[in-house]
């Protein structure tokens, strides 16, 4: 303490400028830091995602591999294995695609082995029932359906694909928790290091304050003792007052800049802890709307599998239709030739077998509308398949794109819950903010205040300054006036001797 008073003026500002600068370097090197570690964290997530991504594309292929080889199997037209092919194409991509991404990661490694394994399997699969219709026909490819393969293939390549989404989810909850306990901390320590600065600062900007009374205050009291010095002292006091009084009030003038800026930061602050406060509320409410949308997608998506189910045993009714019309047709053709004969018959038989003839004749012809209905009825029936088969298509799209929707609102449920909890704790810390830049205002008004009694009592300190140096001057001319006068009268007692 007496080591610091002995300093000067410009040392005393040097120390308090050092200390907020030695403040800043050590915040900018610990958010350089941790900066380093959020990049890190973040591009962990990304990866996370991109994993995720991969396996979902690779389902998607294989839903489109499915849908294609059904389409082709219930309508035989090749038209429906486009998505097929250009699923088939993708498949090999993805699987590389996700084994490149998850070398770091020996589990998920180990489930590769068996999903490949699933998909040559389920390829192999698809091939051979599409063969089988094109070879064999529809029955024999419906009936390889129906024995169930490729169900329990495409069930335990979902598992497989599943535990591995799973996983990454799992690994993306625990990287987006590193992030935000770093996002967190960083808050926290930036809060802290503005605070303990703000502490450390004011104090010295204190202890420099009362130092500077304490010196002018010494100054008044030599001044007021070193008046029996004369002009000499006069003249350093009040150069040293003049310096004083102009720093004073650059010091007041300062303050009270600072005492405007640190108003406007706290109601900047009360404001974003407002607009936070109502960006919950929001994020709130959009999260309900996400679950409620959600839970309305599930409910459509188990509608379509009913509809999906409902219209494939259609399909069969209609199957069934065709074949009870293919025997009556062959049933009418077979009554039609019966009376032909039978009219034959009854002409070679004379008067006798006229009236046999006409009722032959009656049934030909009743054999033959038969035979027409039937035909139209085969045809309407060949119109409903065409139909039941194009709902079946774009039922199971519409299932497809209900399934997408679900995983977006799941993403979506989350995306908002994180957002929800990060605009809480930037309205948290905007009040802590807020209520320190008041207490920091409180400050600075009493400083200025304190600063504008010292520049009062500098310019007193000046007037005394300048009358001391007046009344030095007086004494200094009649000193000379005196030395004058006694060499004047030393001169005349020379004279005289």
């Amino acid at each position: 303490m007496a080591g610091t008073r002995s300093w000067t003026v410009g040392k005393q500002f040097g120390a308090v400028i050092a200390l907020p600068l030695l403040f800043l370097i050590l915040i900018g090197a610990y958010a350089y830091a941790t900066t380093q570690r959020l990049l890190v964290a973040t591009g962990a997530v990304a990866h996370t995602r991109e994993v995720l991504t991969a396996l979902g594309d690779t389902l998607s292929a294989f839903q489109d591999l499915e849908t294609g080889q059904r389409g082709y199997i219930l309508t035989g037209d090749e038209a429906f294995l486009e998505p097929y092919q250009k699923a088939s194409l993708t498949v090999d991509t993805d699987v590389a695609e996700i084994t490149r991404l998850t070398r770091d990661n020996a589990r998920q490694q180990e489930r590769l082995l068996d999903l490949r394994q699933l998909v040559e399997r389920q390829k192999g699969y698809l091939v051979s029932s599409i063969d089988v219709r094109k070879r064999e026909g529809l029955e024999p490819a419906i009936k390889l359906i129906a024995a169930g393969e490729g169900k329990r293939s495409m069930d335990a390549l979902r598992k497989s694909i599943d535990e591995m989404i799973g996983e990454e989810r799992a690994l993306l909850g625990t990287r987006a928790a590193v992030v935000d306990d770093l996002v967190r901390t960083f808050a926290a320590v930036l809060v802290g290091s503005c605070l303990l600065a703000f502490v450390v600062v004011s104090g010295a900007g204190s202890f420099v304050v009362r130092a500077l009374g304490r010196q002018i205050g010494s100054a008044a009291e030599r001044m007021s003792a070193a008046a029996r010095e004369l002009e000499a002292a006069a003249t350093q006091q009040a150069s040293s007052t003049n310096e004083q009084v102009a720093t004073s009030q650059q010091v007041s003038v300062t303050i009270r800049e600072l005492t405007v800026t640190s108003r406007q930061i706290a109601e900047s602050a009360l404001q974003v802890s407002r607009i936070a406060e109502d960006t919950s509320s929001a994020t709130q409410f959009g999260d309900q709307t996400v679950v409620a949308a959600r839970e309305a997608v599930d409910g459509t998506r188990t509608r379509v599998d009913q509809v999906v189910t409902h219209m494939l045993g259609l399909n069969q009714r209609s199957q069934e239709i065709g074949g009870i019309v293919d025997i009556i047709r062959e049933l009418a053709e077979q009554t039609n030739i019966l009376a032909i004969n039978a009219t034959i018959e009854a002409a070679g038989a004379g008067e006798a077998g006229r009236r046999f003839g006409v009722v032959a004749d009656e049934i030909r012809k009743l054999a033959e509308r038969v035979s027409g209905a039937a035909r139209n009825i085969q045809h309407l029936v060949e119109q409903v398949r065409g139909a039941t088969n194009a709902t079946v298509m774009a039922t199971e799209d519409g299932a497809k794109a209900v399934e997408a929707s679900t995983r977006r609102f799941v993403d979506v449920g989350a995306s908002f819950e994180r957002i929800r909890t990060y605009v809480g704790d930037t309205a948290r810390s905007s009040r802590e903010i807020e209520a320190s830049t008041r207490h920091q205002t409180t400050a600075m008004e009493q400083v200025n205040q304190a600063m504008q009694a010292v520049s009062e009592a500098a310019r007193e300190v000046q007037t005394s300054a300048k009358q001391t140096l007046q009344t030095a001057s007086e004494l200094s001319s009649v000193s000379e006036e005196l030395l004058r006068l006694v060499r004047s009268a030393e001169d005349r007692r020379t004279a005289l001797s």
